[in-house]
């Protein structure tokens, strides 16, 4: 479904990408993880469309979309939780929600956002109170719903557990992982390394702009390096 192939960033002369080649699968969730400042958020943003790419390619369902505007790659299936969450804190919860479906007929609106409803039942029972007045494993919930009412097949999560306590982190990642086994594409970014990987099917390492590890889910689990520079092992 996504196939990146050296693809480069940079953020004036520096280089936040050096060539980075890695792929997602349908139906795959594969984890993204690695220290502050490696590159993690600029690779999404990269594919999402909100960073611009100095070299490389990037192919979503075999479409070259490397030079696509972020609209047009929200049409196309990829949908994007941001860090930190990034809701509009003054507009109510189903307003936030129908934000994300402004690619969506109005009949689509209405039946994903009461999917969504059902998923997150705290979102449905505060749906008119504002963004900014929920919690923040609400907020939480409000930006994977949001980003679920596109109807993405690729879903991009980036750091979805941050400051959240971790009974909250628990549930993020029991979602997560429900919506893997719904059929939903998956692109996880997450400090959690240990929590991340437990869930991937693949993941990739990724340190100062490269990869410089890939394997299953189990296989950075398990390795010696991934348990001393992530785990804390």
């Amino acid at each position: 479904m996504l196939e990146i192939t050296t693809l480069a960033s940079h953020y004036g002369r520096i280089p936040a990408l050096k060539g980075i080649d890695l792929s997602v699968n349908a139906g795959e969730l594969v984890a993204l993880v690695g220290a502050n400042g490696a590159g993690k958020t600029t690779l999404l943003s990269a594919i999402s469309g909100l960073h611009f790419a100095s070299g490389g390619q990037i192919l979503f369902a075999g479409t070259d979309i490397t030079r696509e505007a972020p609209h047009r790659r929200v049409r196309l299936g990829i949908g994007l939780v941001p860090e930190g969450r990034q809701v509009f804190a003054p507009l109510s919860v189903r307003d936030n929600l129908l934000l994300g479906a402004f690619t969506r007929s109005r009949s689509e609106r209405i039946q994903t956002l009461d999917g969504v409803y059902r998923m997150f039942p705290p979102l449905a029972e505060r749906r008119d109170h504002a963004a900014g007045a929920l919690s923040g494993g609400q907020q939480q919930m409000l930006a994977i719903g949001r980003a679920l009412m596109s109807r993405p097949t690729l879903l991009l999560l980036d750091e979805p557990s941050m400051g959240l306590a971790p009974f909250l982190v628990a549930e993020v990642f029991a979602t997560i992982a429900l919506l893997k086994r719904s059929g939903t594409t998956i692109f996880l970014v997450d400090q959690n390394a240990r929590a991340a990987l437990a869930i991937a099917d693949r993941a990739y390492v990724l340190e100062t702009g490269r990869i410089t590890l890939s394997g299953t889910g189990a296989d950075l689990l398990a390795s010696p390096e991934v348990q001393s520079a992530y785990l804390g092992m």
